[in-house]
């Protein structure tokens, strides 16, 4: 430790907005003030102690009038004042007056108030003059036999202090602290004194240890923290003892304490790998998940299991206890479900495949019945996607996990339905066996389907796998009670017409004649538009999309009609019954055609849908084997081709995600064997394991770590210029939610600078914890000051400020040099992240802030400028690799991060070559932003509008 940083044990916040008292009037105060007025003017006195100012003349006075008062709050603001005030002469050597201050701490040490000798005991860890503490050593023994706990814990804390700092003054402290350690009760005083034979002498601790091994869990939750942290040790330097002492481990594994319970797992992982330590480590680690209440705990915990599982030997073993991890989902938050059933996912075998889906499909059911919970949309989405992947891995399962989730299909929550619906059409395509089951619960279902979105996908995958001449027939039926009577125009006009009563059209009013496109009339009134929720609950459903304009959904089902009519000619020979269906599937295609180009929808039918309806009227009309080719081989060619390239993807990002598993080692890298390590190369050896462990596991410490020197001047921000009397310049450290500031303060003036003061203030939501407390430099002098900032969003935040002083001796106001301003990187909170199209889709509609980047580079290849954003902006690419290869002038690619903070960005990047302006013309294009936030999406325009300008050719 440098003298710089070992200075000031105590921080006090005062107000600075009055000025220092003078050094006359704090002395008339401490001699002839009652006892309020001298607590007053010592705590001036501190502070003025603090800020540089020397007062040798108080010193004595002190002595004199405060130090025989008993007052405590007194006897308190001394301990602090005898922590800072100067106590040796310039040239080292300890003041007269400090013998006084000695017997004074004597006295204190035997005084009757247990509070006061306590604290005097925590002083003296505190002072660094052996002079002063000689003569103590006879009463700190003497406070280890004291009657009350608070002396005995403070005076073994003293002792061990004094003993690591003088051992000359207490040579035979650790035998002192051992026999005092035997005959101890209370479990706080047990602690301290174990700690410090740890740290003092670890035989002793082991002796004491194997003493009482078997007792451990009858002992306090602080006391085994320590006797944890002892084995730990202990086993990495020596691990001959492992076996002598992991039975303690496995006993605490037992403790009341969850705390000691996190860390004797945690213990016990590191010492052994045998298959029964890492299952009561685990399940260790599940019942910590279930009985704590914390959702934090209970994500570190996951993360622990997690870090379990990525070990190729430990998997085995917790696929064992996939049921007992599946216990944490009775936990109602939606992350802690996440990456439990993610966990669960990733230890599935066929031993265990079949019990996870039946507690799955409870868990399906449940969410069925329970609506008032927020998240409950989102959690039965997982569990559908979880099934899904159970049931594409396990094939046997499927047809379990079929029926329950078919019924799904009508649900009102888009989203879960939309899962299954893509569940079931993977599946359809995947597994032959299971097209019919497939087809009849699709058919049950079909009817209850209030989703437009879900109905189209349905009519897609009865059009497409309906093969038999039954389930034709069966879809014909079901379209038609879905689409109600037929010619539709007519009938909607005679139910309009039939509802009105005669007397409540006289009653209400002269009616308005309606003359529709086929030159028939309709009778409207203002009761009859006025009632228009009955007739919407009596409409079949594909009857209501059309009403209300939605007819991309007939567009489907004329491609529907289409297919299975050509599929029932090739299966029915008789001519009478193919012209009657066929017949029956153009008539549909009318009426929806005519529908539309009437005024009775709420949006008339666009251009596309009539071009749709009628090339299938056309197919129909012809019946080509040509358009049979193309309308019942090549479309489900083209999902199979799909469905393929996504189980290449996925097989590629999980052959990624192994290869990050396992750490290269390159040729020439040097192999460190602990056993031949030299003594003074291993400055603790459980660190040298801890580091080994992590290397073995690919878990560098930080990114910094390749390079530190290179990535710390990165950070270094400068200040104010070489000329300014003060120089100063900052070093920014981001830690998650903290930022500290390490701030160099240099006196480049021949003159003493008091109450050199670093004033900050921040810009966004960035939030000062501490004021930085002002110091003294001497002519030439240097400083370092830390000021902590606490993060609450991603956002651009700014810190500037001053840095103000007084020159001693002058008579001038305070001086004040600004600072530059310090600009915190947004980059240091984003990460790169995954999500489904359909995720990505459903944020880019809901997120309401937007900002669209104009692309301004000298970048000239579109994928180089696309490689460039990304490294830019932290953001992951979502569209595939293959769909951006090739080259054909244009590209567009959705991007995806994630903040700390848990704040979602997108980006939709369409970039452009302009062939016509040469060969070397730069790419432009937009950059389309979405966030949750309003600064998110201006930060992280704002980070690509620099990042692209500062490019370079």
């Amino acid at each position: 430790m440098t003298a710089a940083e070992n200075v000031c044990y105590t921080l006090i916040n005062v107000p600075m907005d009055s000025e220092p008292p003078s050094e006359i009037s704090l002395k008339n105060d401490l001699e002839k003030g009652d006892v309020k007025l001298k607590t007053e003017a010592l705590k001036k006195v501190i502070i003025m102690i603090l800020n540089g100012e020397k007062l040798p003349g108080l010193l004595m006075t002190i002595i004199r009038f405060v130090l025989p008062l008993q007052d405590h709050t007194i006897k308190k603001l001394l301990l602090v004042f005898w922590e800072i005030v100067p106590k040796t002469t310039p040239d080292g050597r300890l003041l007269q007056e400090m013998i006084l201050v000695c017997d004074a701490y004597r006295k204190d040490l035997q005084h009757p108030n247990e509070f006061i000798r306590g604290s005097t005991l925590r002083f003296l860890c505190k002072l660094k003059e052996a002079e002063l503490l000689e003569p103590l050593m006879p009463a700190i023994r003497a406070c280890l036999e004291h009657r009350h706990s608070y002396v005995r814990r403070n005076a073994v804390l003293a002792i061990y202090t004094i003993y690591r700092n003088f051992e000359h003054l207490i040579p035979d402290a650790p035998e002192l602290i051992h026999d005092f350690l035997v005959n101890e009760k209370d479990a706080s005083c047990k602690r301290n004194a174990f700690m410090m034979l740890i740290h003092a002498d670890q035989d002793r601790a082991l002796d004491y240890l194997s003493t009482c091994i078997d007792q451990v869990q009858t002992f306090g939750d602080i006391l085994q923290l320590v006797i944890v942290e002892l084995i730990y040790k202990v086993c990495h330097a020596n691990p001959s003892e492992r076996a002598r002492f992991i039975r303690c481990i496995y006993n605490l594994l037992q403790s009341s304490s969850p705390a000691v319970k996190y860390e004797a797992a945690g213990t016990l992982v590191t010492l052994s790998s045998a298959p029964t330590a890492i299952k009561a480590a685990a399940q260790c680690y599940i019942d910590l998940i279930i009985k704590e209440s914390d959702n934090n705990v209970k994500l570190i915990v996951l993360d622990r299991l997690i870090e379990l599982k990525e070990h190729p030997s430990h998997e085995r073993v917790l696929q064992d206890l996939v049921m007992d991890i599946l216990r944490v989902l009775s936990t109602p938050d939606l992350e802690v479900r996440k990456k439990t059933l993610q966990l669960a996912l990733d230890l599935v075998s066929s031993r265990n495949v079949e019990e996870l889906v039946i507690v799955l499909k409870k868990e399906v059911i449940k969410t069925n019945n329970v609506t008032e919970h927020e998240d409950t949309d989102k959690y039965r989405q997982l569990l559908v996607r979880t099934l899904h992947s159970c049931s594409v891995r396990f094939p046997d399962m499927a047809a379990n996990v079929i029926p329950v989730l078919m019924e799904f299909l009508s649900d009102n929550n888009e989203a879960a339905a939309a899962d299954v619906l893509e569940f079931v059409r993977e599946a359809i395509q995947r597994f032959d066996n299971l097209r019919p089951l497939i087809v009849e619960k699709m058919l049950e279902v079909f009817h209850a389907i209030k989703s437009v979105k879900i109905y189209r996908g349905a009519l897609w995958i009865l059009g497409e796998y309906c093969s038999t001449k039954e389930d034709i027939q069966s879809v014909m039926t079901e379209v038609r009670r879905s689409l109600g009577e037929i010619p539709i125009v007519e009938s909607e006009i005679k139910k309009e017409a039939g509802e009105l009563k005669p007397e409540e059209e006289v009653s209400v009013g002269p009616a308005q004649k309606l003359v529709t496109e086929m030159g028939t009339y309709a009778t409207q009134s203002a009761l009859s538009s006025s009632r228009p929720a009955k007739k919407e609950e009596d409409r079949p459903p594909l009857r209501g999309f059309l009403l209300d304009g939605d007819f991309f959904v007939a567009a489907s089902l004329a491609t529907t009609l289409t297919k299975i009519a050509l599929r029932y000619v090739s299966l029915v020979q008789e001519k009478k019954k193919q012209n009657s269906f066929i017949a029956e599937a153009m008539l549909l295609m009318a009426t929806i055609l005519h529908l539309g180009k009437s005024s009775l929808p709420k949006k008339p039918i666009t251009d596309d849908d009539v071009d749709r309806i009628s090339l299938c009227l056309k197919v129909l009309s012809e019946c080509s084997p040509l358009m049979n080719d193309i309308f019942n081989k090549e479309c489900r060619q083209s999902l199979s081709h799909m469905l393929s390239a996504k189980l290449e993807e996925e097989k590629l990002s999980q052959k990624k995600e192994s290869e990050k598993r396992n750490v290269t080692i390159q040729p020439d890298d040097p192999i460190s064997f602990m056993q031949l390590t030299a003594k003074n190369e291993m400055s603790s050896k459980e660190d040298q394991f801890q580091l080994s462990l992590l290397a073995a596991m690919g878990n560098t410490q930080r990114k910094e770590a390749a390079d530190p020197l290179a990535s710390k001047l990165n950070k270094v921000t400068q200040l104010t210029g070489f000329s300014d009397p003060v120089y100063a310049e900052a070093y920014v450290h981001v830690n998650q939610y903290d930022i500290v500031l390490d701030v160099l303060v240099v006196n480049q003036t021949s003159d003493t600078l008091q109450n050199c003061t670093l004033e900050l203030a921040t810009l966004g939501d960035l939030k000062l914890v501490e004021k930085p407390s002002p110091l003294t430099l001497a002519p030439h002098d240097f400083a370092n000051i830390k000021a902590n900032v606490k993060v609450a969003s991603t956002e651009n935040g700014i810190i500037f400020g001053n840095v103000v002083y007084d020159v001693s001796g002058a008579a001038s106001d305070r001086n004040c040099v600004v600072l530059s301003d310090i600009h915190i990187d947004i980059m240091d909170y984003i990460q790169p992240a995954s999500c489904t199209d359909a995720e990505f889709r459903q944020m880019w509609a809901e997120f309401e802030w937007e900002n669209k980047v104009t692309v301004n580079t000298n970048i000239i290849d579109l994928n180089e400028y696309l490689q460039h954003i990304l490294k830019s902006t932290n953001m992951k690419c979502l569209t595939p690799e293959k769909a951006l290869s090739g080259y054909c002038g244009f590209m567009a690619a959705n991007l995806y991060a994630r903040s700390i903070f848990g704040e979602d960005a997108l980006a939709n990047v369409s970039i452009e070559k302009p062939i016509h302006l040469g060969p070397e013309a730069p790419v432009t294009g937009h950059i389309r932003i979405r966030a949750k936030s309003q600064g998110m999406a201006l930060s992280l325009g704002d980070k690509i509008n620099l990042s692209q300008k500062k490019t370079s050719l």
